[in-house]
């Protein structure tokens, strides 16, 4: 199977197989799935070609359970790792310095992610590239409870891990899809963007509608501050008594 490469060579799933095989596709799942340095590794893509390369009994000869099962361990594995470091570092990985292959944003994502999903983003993060990277190390900074963080572990291993493999084995199948098999990764990496590109369009729309309502806010609040309302303090140099010393002498 030829495949249009999607950057460098040693990015593109089909090469990757090819010259890695099984141990080659384990070891990416576990460095993309919580080491900082597997960020850029071709996750989603990979799963795919493998699960298509399974059912076409190309390069991978091995049933597609086992290939499975052992993508779902590496998974899980990799969030543990990343977890176990996240505890480890702690808070200080938010002051580490910016370099070639470690960028502050990057945390920050995986922090926002983590913050707005609570546990269930280890599931949902598995399916949106870097964030899935950076996620269980923040949820080990964050001191999330184990069992909590291996259930959700789990669960994201699974469906993720076995499922896009499944899928890959699945469509493999049809000619058309084995035919056009390079139009297909490349729609499996806009179909993995796209929830980040979403988050920012919704982020960046809820600013916009926030700015104009904070300012009329402000000039209510200097308008309200100006007037004499019912609870209004006296003026000075009177008091509550005064009025009632006034009537007093009147009637004198």
């Amino acid at each position: 199977m030829t495949v249009l490469a999607l950057g460098p060579s040693w990015l593109d799933p089909d090469y990757l197989i090819q010259t890695f095989g099984l141990i080659g596709i384990l070891v990416i799942v576990f460095a993309e799935s919580g080491l900082l340095i597997g960020f850029f590794l071709p996750g989603d893509s990979l799963l795919f070609t493998a699960g298509l390369l399974v059912a076409t009994d190309q390069y991978l000869h091995y049933p597609l359970w086992l290939v499975c099962t052992l993508i779902v361990i590496a998974a899980v594995l990799g969030d543990q790792a990343g977890y176990l470091f996240g505890r480890k570092v702690g808070p200080s990985l938010f002051r580490r310095p910016d370099s070639r292959l470690f960028k502050q944003e990057n945390v920050e994502k995986g922090h926002e992610f983590f913050e707005k999903y609570g546990p269930k983003s280890l599931v949902l993060a598995r399916f949106v590239p870097i964030v899935r990277t950076f996620t269980p190390i923040i949820a080990g900074v964050s001191r999330m409870r184990y069992r909590s963080f291996l259930i959700f572990n789990v669960v994201g291993g699974v469906l993720w891990g076995a499922g896009v493999t499944l899928l890959g084995a699945l469509l493999g199948q049809i000619a058309a899809v084995r035919e056009h098999i390079e139009l297909i990764l490349i729609a499996i990496v806009v179909l993995s963007v796209m929830p980040i590109v979403i988050e920012y369009l919704r982020a960046r729309k809820k600013n916009k509608k926030a700015q104009p309502e904070a300012a009329r806010s402000a000039g209510a609040d200097e308008t309200s501050g100006g007037a004499d309302g019912p609870g209004a303090a006296p003026p000075a140099g009177t008091s509550p008594e005064s009025g009632g010393g006034r009537r007093r002498h009147a009637r004198r």
